[in-house]
């Protein structure tokens, strides 16, 4: 009986021929990152548990990459840093990325990748949710708690039940105005927030294959969002066109098995695809745009490790190119490498971060930002009653900051087009005309 790529690759960490899901195996890990509100309480444990002087278990393969609560005047967000240093000092660790420094990168996900750190074959895990934005590059990766961060800290490894794995298989083409977040929010209205919980999303498919490396990550970061251990995709030459740009360590590339074994399969014609919201409270309170235009906006926001990436500003800067947004409208890249391809990368003859300027956006530094709320001076949150559109991940009740704002998530596309009308916004009205 074949195995799923999910399957192989634990299984080769593991030292076995072969695994099934429900095993629970000992899983050597390739890379451990943590940052800057996962790291203090991870390095607490590892002490409590290791000893004071004990040292961790690789140098090389800890990577710590601050990023949620930088560019703010909060002193708990501010002594978390601290925290890291001492720890990075102690430990002599050469992956760490400072702030207030050159070497300050951005979003943990979006570094990790542009940092050479995701490499088909390997497993990643990570002290945050959408570790599993990782898994577009044909890897194991997952986030974890502190306290299991702590034990491979310690020891290189992680005892893990091996998950079923879920297919979602796309024929044929996408339409010009639909993004991966519209594919991945039409996944989760299907199968709820909880129907992929602790199973492997796997993507795969024609229409799949097309995206680019960045709008795959899109997809496999938002598997979480319906529960999912991970997301992954097969690497091909796509992803290794990539890789090879960001590092020369090695890489194996697995793919699932003719006869693998799924949970549970679905296909989609991809052709019929839809741009999509998800409504407030809840990533799965699925709607169709064209449902939705009457839904006024106070603000729109562009950013995070979602919707933060080169790929995802190019989207909203062909549609704010020459006009003028109607809403406050908040453009957060995801890393210091995105802002300064904001720089250079022109349409036009204008830079994307002219075009954003002249469109009247307000431009943030690299970081979370209002992804996850954050202290009350973080660029971008959401206040009281705001009804806002948002490229982000998730939509709970001050999740962007106010409880009583609304969030509705959408595509760069469908962001960037209800900025510039003030209502919930078809991008097909603007890129097809």
């Amino acid at each position: 009986m074949g195995m799923t790529i999910t399957e192989k690759i634990l299984a080769a960490h593991a030292g076995k021929d072969s695994v099934r899901p429900g095993d629970n195996i000992w899983v050597n890990a390739d890379v451990l990152m943590t940052h800057d509100v996962c790291g203090p309480g991870t390095f607490a444990i590892f002490k409590k548990q290791f000893g004071e002087n004990a040292k961790v278990w690789d140098r090389d393969k800890v990577v710590i990459i601050p990023d949620h609560f930088i560019f703010t005047k909060d002193t708990h967000a501010n002594r978390n840093i601290d925290i890291l240093r001492q720890f990075v000092q102690e430990q002599s660790l050469p992956h760490y990325f400072d702030p207030g420094t050159d070497n300050y990168k951005g979003v943990c996900h979006i570094a990790l990748a542009q940092e050479g750190f995701n490499r088909p074959g390997d497993v990643l895990f990570g002290t945050d949710s959408h570790t599993s934005t990782s898994g577009a590059f044909g890897m194991f990766s997952t986030g974890i708690g502190n306290t299991d961060a702590a034990f491979i800290l310690g020891t290189g490894k992680l005892w893990v039940r091996v998950p079923e794995t879920m297919c979602f298989e796309f024929i044929g083409t996408f339409p010009e105005h639909v993004m991966a977040k519209d594919v991945i929010l039409t996944v989760i209205g299907d199968i709820g927030v909880d129907g992929a919980t602790y199973r492997a999303m796997e993507w795969r498919g024609d229409a799949v294959m097309k995206l680019s490396m960045e709008e795959r990550m899109t997809l496999c970061n938002m598997a979480i969002e319906a529960g999912g251990k991970n997301g992954i995709i097969e690497a091909d030459d796509v992803t290794l066109d990539y890789v090879r740009q960001r590092t020369d360590a090695p890489y194996k590339i697995y793919r699932s098995d003719d006869d693998a074994q799924y949970f549970f399969k679905k296909t989609y014609n991809a052709s019929e695809m839809e741009p999509i919201v998800a409504k407030p409270h809840s990533p799965d309170n699925k709607a169709k745009v064209s449902e939705c235009l009457d839904v006024k906006l106070d603000r729109a926001y562009i950013g995070s490790c979602t919707g933060g990436k080169i790929t995802d500003f190019r989207a909203a800067a062909r549609l704010l190119k020459g006009k003028k947004v109607k809403i406050d409208t908040f453009i957060v890249p995801a890393t210091r490498e995105v802002e300064q391809d904001l720089y250079k990368e022109k349409i036009g003859g204008e830079t994307l971060m002219d075009i954003f300027k002249n469109a009247g956006a307000y431009l943030g530094d690299p970081s979370c930002a209002a992804c996850l709320g954050g202290p009350k001076d973080t660029f971008g949150r959401a206040k009281d009653n705001q009804v806002v559109i948002s490229t982000t991940n998730r939509n709970f009740p001050g999740r962007m900051g106010s409880k009583q704002a609304y969030v509705y998530l959408a595509s760069p596309y469908t962001a960037a087009a209800s900025a510039l009308t003030g209502h919930i916004t078809n991008p097909a009205e603007f890129i097809n005309n």
